[in-house]
């Protein structure tokens, strides 16, 4: 049976691995925004679940290819920089932290990474934006250092074992779809969050997946596995 936290023993854990996007940082909501705006410019209209369903969690080189197929639009590089220009300076001025993010990372008594679909350019300038840097030196894995992203579970394997920690000992936090299929696929401890502006007002139907267990905001978290954080006592 897959690893979720369901029905496994969480004393095991030793190693967090997050996702950036729509778990550390609230952006999502504003990538959608950006590039849906952007493709509407070359004729292609795709509503939020289409965003949801085959662009969220994914890397830049998949959404590009699921353009090419339903929509036969190439995005060239242009675009690309077009679209990684316009977020930059969207991210400068709106891009912000999960609420609560750092109250839970300064209760938090194992060891974390990130692990993200994102570029090394994107993740790094959005760390340094939402002033989460500090906590993730030489701790941040991108898809570019595999050779599948997610769903795949390459990247969480490949941050396991940079970090020194088995699989079954590691808990995955995600958003997407395709994050929560890549953990699952690494037989890892999986959570959703569903706390970032893209799915905290959307139904219930849609924030479940595969039975795993979701959390809405972070003091969930040490109330579903209270040996992760540093007091014996969850402030309410």
């Amino acid at each position: 049976m897959l690893n979720t936290l369901i029905n496994t023993d969480l004393n095991s854990i030793e190693l967090i691995i997050f996702d950036c996007d729509g778990v550390l940082i609230d952006s999502e909501i504003l990538s959608q925004r950006v590039l849906l705006g952007l493709l509407k410019e070359l004729g292609v209209d795709v509503s939020e679940d289409y965003f949801h369903k085959h662009f969220l969690g994914f890397n830049f080189e998949h959404v590009t290819a699921k353009v090419l197929t339903d929509f036969d639009v190439i995005l060239t590089t242009e675009f690309r920089h077009k679209y990684r220009k316009a977020l930059i300076d969207v991210f400068e001025t709106e891009l912000n932290q999960t609420e609560q993010l750092e109250w839970m990372l300064s209760q938090l008594n194992i060891k974390t990474c990130v692990a993200t679909s994102s570029s090394p350019e994107k993740v790094s300038n959005a760390l340094r934006i939402t002033d989460l840097a500090s906590y993730f030196v030489e701790r941040v894995f991108t898809a570019s250092e595999v050779e599948n992203g997610k769903p795949a579970p390459d990247l969480f394997l490949h941050a396991a074992n940079k970090m020194g920690v088995l699989p079954e000992n590691c808990l995955v936090i995600e958003d997407s779809v395709a994050g929560l299929r890549g953990a699952l696929a690494a037989k890892m401890h999986v959570l959703r969050y569903v706390g970032a502006g893209h799915l905290k007002n959307r139904d219930n139907a849609t924030q479940t997946y595969k039975g795993i267990s979701t959390i809405s905001h972070w003091k969930q978290l040490f109330e579903k596995v209270p040996s992760l954080s540093t007091s014996l006592k969850v402030e309410r």
